[in-house]
């Protein structure tokens, strides 16, 4: 028998490159309370665990997938932006710089909770204030942690990247592949 997966993630992204992974699910995105402090790494393991138990509730004989994704620049982390003024700031932070983006993934199945975690270096070309608001303008920078999407038009600006291009898209397909098998799921 093969076990449903849920999915507890909105994120089109997300769907897109488990869809592209040839994995099955649904999608059941519950809200969670986002509001937490300490490390990008604490807390992204943190909210991917408390979407997890959130849908696991509704669906208790899945196998429930959720993650959460944060980009962090000298101790700073950036989730996503309010409004564009807070974009323009986020990419402002961003520009000419390194920065990490840290994923936390989550399986829930059968009482049992597996987390891991991403992380990818990411390094910005300098940007010009026009080209920040350009950026901004086209709305490509909201709903998107640190303001950008690597796989969009904000994949320009990127001039190097150490570690896994899916966990900048906002799921490590490795991780999530790896944790899957495991559960002898895939």
């Amino acid at each position: 028998m093969t076990r449903q997966i849920i999915l507890a993630s909105a994120s089109p992204r997300r769907q897109e490159l488990l869809t592209q992974m040839g994995v099955p699910f649904q999608v059941h995105a519950p809200q969670v309370d986002e509001h937490l402090t300490g490390s990008a790494k604490q807390v992204v393991l943190e909210l991917a665990r408390r979407k997890a138990l959130a849908a696991v509730s509704a669906h208790p004989q899945a196998a429930v997938l959720a993650a959460d994704t944060l980009v962090a620049i000298n101790g700073v982390v950036l989730g996503k932006p309010k409004d564009l003024q807070d974009a323009a700031r986020m990419l402002g932070l961003l520009s000419g710089a390194w920065h990490e983006v840290h994923t936390g993934v989550c399986l829930a199945l059968d009482g049992k909770i597996e987390t891991a975690h991403a992380k990818t270096r990411v390094q910005f070309s300098d940007l010009s204030q026009d080209e920040i608001a350009l950026y901004c303008a086209n709305g490509e920078p909201m709903g998107k942690a640190g303001a950008y999407a690597i796989q969009g038009l904000g994949g320009m600006f990127i001039q190097q990247i150490h570690g896994s291009y899916t966990n900048v898209v906002g799921l490590p397909t490795s991780v999530v592949y790896q944790m899957l098998k495991k559960a002898n799921i895939l």
